[in-house]
């Protein structure tokens, strides 16, 4: 889903104001998809987004507009919490199920004890080898370009942060979860990591992110609530978070 915006040609005049908006991304749309959408159906000139999801996942995307932008990347360095679902015994090439399924494994000898044992394994300071389909850049090429030209190359391993893991349901080959860990950790590698240690493989399920920094899933607007605002209820509505929740910001920023 791709929106393009022409300020000087919009029927709007252009949304001046500075601020954050909380968006409760869908399942499907890109993190650009959210930007882009927010920039051509309000006129926001400059906009961005603080930390990517996935296509597949859902939950919470923080994205800045205005002078707001430059704390783009502030924002994107805070730690992230995630609900998810790991499925046993399935590897994709993609570690989630938006790929190619490569290998069904047996998951039977794995208990309820021996997955909480599993994941236990990746907690503290870690190692993570990010995943052929992914946004990291290889030589100046995106990794997942390559991947789609069926080009594999070795990655660098990158440290990461596993804060905590807790298991909210096992109903094996399934199993929730809620990880709280560091940016650029993927929770797709992490499930996949995890399989392999089980020895049956594994992939992620679902991911809805339900925490970023100080800013929470539950103060998020959906995409279907944002299409029947005007200029002013988008207004309104960043008037009033700054209003309301600027202890979290002033910790960056003195706007």
């Amino acid at each position: 889903m791709q929106m393009r915006n022409n300020p000087r040609k919009h029927r709007l005049p252009p949304f001046e104001k500075s601020g954050i908006i909380l968006v409760n991304k869908p399942a499907d749309w890109t993190s650009h998809d959210v930007v882009s959408f927010i920039r051509a159906r309000f006129n926001v000139p400059k906009a961005g987004h603080c930390g990517t999801l996935d296509p597949a996942a859902t939950g919470l995307l923080v994205v800045v507009i205005g002078k707001f932008t430059k704390l783009s990347q502030k924002f994107s360095g805070e730690d992230k919490t995630y609900e998810g679902t790991i499925l046993l015994g399935t590897v994709t090439d993609s570690q989630d199920l938006d790929g190619e399924i490569i290998q069904q494994n047996d998951w039977s000898a794995v208990t309820p004890e021996r997955l909480e044992e599993g994941f236990m394994n990746f907690l503290g300071d870690i190692e993570q080898v990010p995943p052929m389909v992914s946004a990291v850049k290889k030589d100046g090429k995106r990794l997942y370009a390559l991947a789609r030209e069926g080009i594999e190359v070795e990655r660098e391993a990158k440290p990461v942060t596993i804060e905590s893991i807790k298991l909210t349901r096992i109903e094996l080959p399934y199993a929730d979860f809620v990880v709280k860990c560091s940016k650029g950790t993927y929770i797709r590698t992490l499930c996949s990591d995890v399989g392999e240690l089980l020895g049956c493989g594994a992939c992620l399920s679902r991911l809805n992110r339900i925490q970023s920094g100080e800013f929470e899933l539950t103060e998020a607007v959906t995409i279907d609530e944002m299409k029947t605002w005007d200029q002013a209820q988008l207004a309104d509505y960043v008037d009033h978070y700054l209003h309301t929740r600027i202890q979290k910001i002033q910790k960056f920023s003195d706007f």
